[in-house]
């Protein structure tokens, strides 16, 4: 299988070093320090106290790669616009888009959604570049659930987690995604298929759409976040909007989010990826994490004040940093 990694940051390394050691032809569209190190080290992977190389073709130009069976986006937010522009070259006319992505996605409610099935989200794809780059029927989701870091370009470290569901947007269970599924156990993922992957999606963004910007807000670790009262109250009050919205577009979550603290707290004192970038200088995805689900608030009805205080301050904060 001919697998294009868009994006060799941590997760993206991650998964183009698994899928070339279990024998996919694996090459990655990556820029600046990042493409010099795949193209002369290839992707490394440390994990289990061991780092190995798999060598790969890199390119900054998608043109230079071909047509791909399987492109993965696993870029942030902020890059999808010129994912949009640049992707043309790898698509064929049975290419799958995985997308392996934080937040809600632009396709979210293609296939699903009830009364607002086939809406687009202004906030992910204002101008629908991306839906018009990306056919939807070429899309399966995916949810990762794992914890990888950059050492430095080119090499990722392996912390925990090692899940990644897949899906297609309308739950059908298809050959392709049977196939993919396949092709991600042989490579050693736990790689369920799900029925509808846009539960999974909301599920992982009710915890991490809180976190990440306060994390990014004050500069702390997730056990100090987690471990002033009031702040864990603030969190508390925006998670259950969120629930009530999902609750509305039928993804129901049956957990409080007391439940979902003692999750994170057994995961220890970690930054999350947005108080990284913020740290690093990269622009920060609140829309997909935080802008979204105001908007999917507004257009099933549920206020959400706690939401849009966590969204305003947040954008206030990267905006002066010039990271919004």
């Amino acid at each position: 299988m001919k697998v294009c990694i868009y994006g060799a940051g941590a997760i993206g390394g991650w998964l183009g070093h698994r899928l070339a050691q279990a024998g996919c032809s694996v090459s990655v569209v990556a820029r600046g320090a990042t493409l010099a190190a795949v193209q002369q080290q290839g992707l490394r992977l440390t994990q289990d106290g061991q780092t190995r190389s798999q060598s790969v073709r890199c390119s900054d130009d998608p043109s230079e790669l071909g047509l791909q069976d399987l492109v993965v986006l696993a870029v942030k937010a902020p890059s999808l616009p010129e994912v949009a522009r640049h992707i043309a070259p790898l698509i064929g006319p049975d290419t799958v888009v995985l997308t392996a992505m934080n937040g809600v996605p632009w396709w979210f409610l293609q296939g699903f959604g009830g009364a607002l099935a086939g809406r687009s989200l202004a906030s992910i794809d204002p101008d629908g570049a991306l839906a018009q780059a990306i056919d939807t029927r070429r899309i399966v989701g995916g949810v990762v659930h794992a914890s990888c870091s950059l050492d430095e370009p080119g090499l990722v470290r392996h912390h925990f987690g090692n899940k990644l569901i897949v899906g297609e947007p309308s739950g059908a269970p298809t050959p392709r995604v049977r196939e993919l599924a396949a092709w991600l156990t042989k490579a050693g993922f736990d790689a369920p298929v799900s029925e509808q992957i846009q539960k999974d999606i909301w599920f992982k963004l009710w915890g991490n759409m809180t976190i990440n910007p306060i994390s990014a807000l004050t500069g702390a670790t997730t056990d100090l976040i987690l471990g002033d009262p009031l702040v864990l109250g603030f969190i508390s009050s925006v998670m259950l909007e969120a629930k009530e919205i999902g609750a509305r577009l039928g993804l129901v979550i049956e957990q409080q989010p007391e439940d979902r603290h003692a999750v994170t707290r057994k995961l220890g004192a970690f930054k999350t990826s947005m108080l990284q970038d913020v740290q690093a200088g990269k622009a920060v995805e609140l829309d997909a994490l935080v802008t979204a689900v105001k908007e999917l608030g507004q257009l099933t009805e549920v206020p959400t004040p706690f939401t849009d205080a966590l969204l305003g301050l947040a954008r206030l904060h990267a905006r002066v940093r010039g990271l919004y």
